[in-house]
């Protein structure tokens, strides 16, 4: 079974080992950042399964770092901080954390925070059998229970695959479908996401091939 990956932004080496060491032990894979901009270059090319976030960064607000991963993905996120008062609190479970947790803290019990609240956030991508799973609300998809990284264009073409299995479209219908008054127009465009969009699955399961090129015809998505 893979690892869940977990990405650690925290400043401070010693309780950065400490964390590490107690996630790995529990099965976790972990990256370790210490300054929060890197993420943020990181999260254009993959998602994590779980993030945990110091408040206190050299480079940039806990807090508005939250926010700009807020605007990129849904990933389930915990705020680690030296400040405990209530207001801090509320101010990051309202900026979209799933947990906060004040300094000094037990690495066990931080293990424990995140298997409760990677359970609670499955079900959406448990309550079916398909390996994909539109969840329209928070502009994502996932694939076999993990959500994919995915740019604006890829989310919609996968989107529009995914809304009629076995349905082929042409190069044409999906250029007005999904790139609807953009500026790029040319064919090789929708080729382009194609590849992509192949290698981003199979990034998550090497046999996938689910999305099918009929030649001189255009694309498909077969889920069966």
């Amino acid at each position: 079974m893979q690892k869940r990956v977990i990405w650690l932004v925290e400043d401070e080496a010693s309780i950065a080992d400490t964390l590490i060491y107690a996630l790995q032990t529990d099965g976790f894979e972990v990256e370790w950042f210490p300054l929060g901009q890197p993420l943020l270059v990181r999260l254009e090319q993959t998602r994590p399964d779980f993030l945990i976030l110091d408040v206190g960064l050299p480079d940039i607000s806990g807090f508005e770092l939250c926010k700009q991963v807020r605007a990129r993905c849904d990933t389930p996120l915990m705020f680690l901080t030296a400040r405990s008062e209530e207001i801090d609190r509320l101010i990051g479970l309202e900026i979209g954390a799933d947990d906060y947790v004040a300094k000094p803290f037990s690495p066990r019990e931080v293990c424990a925070r995140v298997r409760v609240i990677l359970r609670r956030s499955q079900p959406v991508a448990q309550a079916t059998s398909q390996p994909l799973v539109l969840d329209e609300e928070r502009a994502r998809i996932c694939f076999h229970g993990q959500a994919l990284a995915l740019t604006r264009y890829e989310y919609l073409l996968l989107k529009t695959l995914m809304q009629a299995p076995g349905r082929v479209y042409s190069r044409q219908q999906l250029m007005d479908l999904v790139w609807s008054g953009a500026e790029e127009s040319l064919d090789r465009t929708v080729d382009t996401h194609i590849k992509t969009l192949r290698a981003k699955l199979r990034e998550r399961d090497s046999e996938a091939n689910l999305i099918l090129t009929h030649r001189g015809l255009g694309y498909s998505l077969e889920l069966a």
